[in-house]
């Protein structure tokens, strides 16, 4: 192989759009590059998704020699990128509120079987960061909870469905991004534990998969000063990457990055120059997800480091190797039928089974019941766009009756009183929340609503934090994502006809 064709084996990219953009494509032929990620704004039908993942195969064997990696964040819930008519499964926490492994394992194997319908090869989960800090902002429920024991469980169980379903996966985001206050998407953040305090939290789950023989592990872009004192972030982190990740803890598979355009690494270091950090460190596969220039940049800045001697070229060959060598194991080609109506009733059965009682009871809605609460939005760059679905205010009045009324993300008093005033004189009160504990506003739009003294619920359509500070007498359920089949899983709860059978699985201090 040249250079050009080893460099372009480690890189993935990604482009704008539901078809290749020209940009891209001179990219593959020029630079060689190998692989591609797809985000949800490549999507936008099954038909198009299949025709789409064919030509990126075509032209990467084409002009590489080898199938590329088509990869994809298809965690579940939140971070889902297939279309609505495909298979989409729970999130991470709401499959840990079933209280059974074996839905995670249910769970990995419907996604494998559908990503390998499409021709996608890899999906970027899942998740094992133990979410031990609630405030953290970009974890939450892709976390399957807030132990390290039950991470464990859940993940291993995913691993098995994955295999067996004959995708890769790669667990994430090592050495652990679930005490974290801050994304990595906009800032750099900073965990200051020893290797001992995280051996007993973070990193357990990552050697629980590790020994059971995942093969990959993403790398975080955050700071862990005591193991790493030279102001970088583990993903360009030789102690972190190769000290700790292979060496100690004796992994031997795919090492991927995390996207490098994150400010994380872009604003303070440079997303070509991150790159060629990211690589020294020991990381084989690197992300750059969203814009072919800097891809191109990556590329020559990666060759430039190679000539002067700044990287290994033994390192790159083993690297280029292993990658090789994951490819061999996969098949790359279309197998089976995406959306098979089994395995969207098996989807929605885990979905209802997620739903959790948190506290009190679920009032009956009556003639005139009041829905409130803000529209899906963005919850942070991983996820999804705002779906631009039905609201659930709207959503529940157009099936339950009585009057829906669509708040911001995060009221303020004026916006309060007049929620107030149109909730007057109903017969029920039901109050949607979408990470209520990261916006005040939202948690004091429901204790306004509390004083009417009409019968009241609230349901978080995100993370269960948002429940532990509701008022005297209100029930509380917990739902897990803002999407679709979600929210017509609820439409039984709040009618009165079912009773959600799922468990709380993280602790909301108190309530657990």
């Amino acid at each position: 192989m040249t250079i050009t064709e080893k460099i372009g084996q480690r890189l993935v990219g990604g482009f704008p759009g539901t078809e290749m953009s020209e940009e891209f494509i001179h990219l593959v032929k020029e630079y060689k590059i190998g692989n591609v990620i797809l985000f949800q704004h490549n999507v936008e039908s099954s038909e198009q998704l299949l025709r789409l993942c064919r030509s990126i195969r075509e032209l990467i064997t084409r002009e590489t020699g080898r199938r590329p990696f088509i990869t994809i964040d298809q965690e579940g819930g939140g971070v889902t990128r297939l279309p609505r008519e495909a298979v989409n499964v729970p999130g991470a926490m709401a499959l840990a509120a079933t209280g059974d492994p074996e839905n995670a394992y249910r769970a990995a194997l419907l996604t494998a079987r559908e990503l390998r319908a499409f021709g996608i090869d890899f999906n970027l989960a899942p998740s094992v960061d133990v979410n031990c800090n609630p405030e953290n902002p970009i974890i939450g429920v892709r976390s399957f909870g807030d132990t390290p024991e039950q991470v464990e469980r859940y993940a291993l169980a995913a691993l098995r469905g994955y295999e067996e379903g004959g995708v890769l996966c790669s667990a994430k985001h090592f050495p652990g991004h679930g005490d974290s206050a801050m994304d990595t998407h906009v800032s750099l953040p900073c965990i200051d534990k020893p290797l001992e305090e995280l051996e007993k939290m973070e990193l357990r789950p990552f050697q629980a998969l590790i020994d059971a023989g995942c093969p990959a592990v993403t790398t975080t872009h955050i700071l862990f000063p005591q193991l790493e004192p030279d102001n970088l972030p583990a993903t360009m982190s030789r102690r972190i990457i190769t000290g700790l990740l292979k060496e100690r803890m004796g992994f031997g598979g795919l090492v991927i990055s995390d996207c490098m355009e994150m400010d994380a690494i872009a604003k303070y270091y440079g997303s070509a120059q991150g790159t060629v950090k990211a690589m020294a460190a020991g990381v084989d596969l690197v992300f750059i997800s969203h814009t072919p220039s800097v891809l191109e940049q990556t590329a020559l800045a990666v060759r430039a480091a190679l000539e002067a001697g700044e990287l290994s070229m033994e390192e790159m060959d083993a690297s280029v190797e292993k990658i090789l060598a994951c490819k061999v194991r996969i098949d790359g080609e279309p197998a089976g039928e995406p959306g098979r109506p089994e395995a969207m009733a098996e989807a929605a059965a885990l979905r209802q089974a997620s739903l959790t009682l948190v506290d009190g009871t679920i009032p009956a809605a009556g003639k005139r019941p009041f829905f409130c609460g803000c529209a899906d939005y963005r919850a942070g760059l991983v996820s999804n766009q705002g779906s631009g679905a039905a609201t659930f205010p709207e959503f529940m009045a157009a099936r339950l009756g009585g009057k829906g009324l669509v708040t911001s993300k995060d009221p303020g008093p004026e916006e309060i009183q007049a929620a107030v005033e149109a909730a007057q004189g109903s017969t029920a009160i039901f109050v949607c929340t979408y990470n209520g504990h990261l916006f005040s506003g939202q948690l004091e739009l429901v204790r306004a609503l509390r004083t009417l003294g009409i019968p009241m619920a609230v349901t978080a359509l995100r993370n269960p934090y948002d429940l532990r500070q509701m008022p005297e007498g209100v029930g509380a359920v917990a739902a897990w994502d803002y999407a679709e089949p979600t929210l017509e899983a609820l439409v039984p709860v709040l009618a009165g006809k079912t009773v959600p059978k799922g468990r709380l699985p993280v602790a909301l201090g108190g309530r657990s």
